[in-house]
């Protein structure tokens, strides 16, 4: 009876946590064109999600799991948080320091949402390792059942889910309610988090038919960026399988794929002079560097800020809220110390990965780390205006953070056995 129970939480647990970061996902998408509803709906998600994710902790330590954690690569999140704080001084000088308080807010509140998230699957894997709670798991069916409204939505209500653009020439999977680049970057990053189903063996058949609709989700979406991102994770994972054969398979089939692919999916929506512009960001790139910057190089407009009105414009490209970069955004917003910041954070952050223990670990990091990182190039990115980017590029943070502490838990469970014996079944 004791056992089933044990099995019947952690089903449980998996389901809630599943449920959990699926409703926190979609409070960054825009469900209605109502402004009202729309701006409800977000902040209450979000708020509402980090309560429930404390409350699972909490749920978690409840069964008998000891919160006894210790940093490791701490600098990581301490100079996340000094970006943050950098951010808090910059309401000083803020263009509009209202709109940089809110962006301030849902980014702590997603800070803390990550901190709690993480320590729930530590936890889970200490003390209960039998019950195969995996975060990647986790990750991708979240990811994957928000694509699927998306991929239902292209075939009944065309019209709401497609976005078109190039004069109307191009209809994008997106619509109004997700920029169909950051859709793409979650397709990635489903896909990237279902393929190490695959390596366990978990599911096989069942985990590539998961896979399908992200796939096709992502060709809809008509997001280069995040073909190229996932390409490049299919060669990471081609490289890791340590088959010779796969590994040759994979460079003949990339070198069959490529011309097709730039022919298709690239140069036929604007040619090739679009593509060699990276659809306008270069002229638009270099009027922010020589236009904006020079006004407020040291400390910026404020955060995420770029301009003393609302828009950045110049007589020589588009006007626009953000500069589809996310250092970019760094630099204008916080200045050369904002951007000084942010790098040498990062840096610590890919430090951290790359000394992490675990080579499991560090594969299922880079393939999270690779479609956002990529998407920072040319969207909002880790360090843009809020986007689900930046939530998985916080827990990465946490990942390489957080440990658990061995020697305290043994002590810990002594005191256990001695005074809450009930709660020992879960060690």
């Amino acid at each position: 009876m004791r056992n089933r129970d044990h099995r019947r939480f952690l089903r449980a647990i998996q389901l809630l946590l599943t449920l959990v970061l699926l409703i926190k996902l979609a409070g960054f998408f825009t469900w209605s064109e109502g402004v009202n509803f729309t701006r409800v709906f977000k902040m209450t998600s979000r708020l509402t999600m980090t309560a429930a994710v404390y409350g699972t902790y909490r749920l978690i330590l409840s069964r008998g799991a000891v919160d006894s954690f210790r940093w490791q690569n701490s600098l990581a999140p301490l100079l996340y948080g000094a970006y943050l704080l950098l951010g808090v001084v910059s309401l000083l000088w803020s263009s509009d320091a209202g709109y940089s308080l809110l962006q301030l807010v849902m980014d702590a509140e997603s800070f803390v949402f990550a901190f709690y998230f993480v320590k729930c699957f530590l936890l889970l894997d200490t003390f209960f390792p039998t019950g195969d709670i995996r975060l990647y798991r986790v990750l991708g069916d979240a990811a994957l059942v928000l694509i699927l409204i998306f991929v239902v939505g292209a075939v009944v209500a065309p019209e709401t889910f497609f976005r078109l653009t190039h004069a109307g020439e191009e209809a994008r999977l997106g619509g109004f309610i997700m920029n169909p680049n950051e859709l793409g970057m979650l397709c990635v990053v489903g896909i990237s988090c279902l393929s190490f189903d695959l390596y366990h063996r978990h599911r096989p058949t069942r985990t590539i038919i998961k896979m399908m609709p992200l796939l096709i989700a992502l060709l809809l979406t008509g997001s280069r960026s995040s073909l190229v991102g996932l390409l490049l994770l299919v060669l990471l994972h081609i490289q890791q399988s340590g088959s010779r054969r796969l590994q040759l398979a994979g460079v003949v089939g990339l070198l069959l794929a490529v011309p097709v692919a730039i022919q298709k999916l690239f140069i036929k929506q604007g040619g090739l002079e679009e593509v060699l512009s990276l659809t306008g960001r270069l002229p638009f790139w270099k009027a922010l560097l020589t236009e904006g910057l020079p006004k407020e190089p040291l400390l910026g407009y404020g955060f995420q800020r770029i301009a003393y009105t609302d828009y950045f414009q110049s007589t020589h490209t588009y006007a626009a809220q953000m500069t589809h970069n996310t250092f970019i955004q760094a630099l204008l917003n916080l200045g050369l110390i904002g951007l000084s910041l942010v790098v040498i954070q990062l840096l610590l952050t890919l430090r951290g990965f790359a000394a992490y223990p675990v080579r499991e670990a560090r594969l299922i990091f880079l393939g999270l780390l690779i479609p956002i990182l990529i998407n920072s190039f040319t969207e909002f990115g880790i360090f843009g205006q809020t986007n689900y980017g930046i939530l998985f590029y916080q827990l990465l943070i946490f990942l390489i953070s957080l440990h658990y502490n061995p020697l305290l838990t043994t002590a810990e469970k002594l005191f256990l056995q001695r005074c809450r014996p009930e709660l020992m079944f879960a060690q």
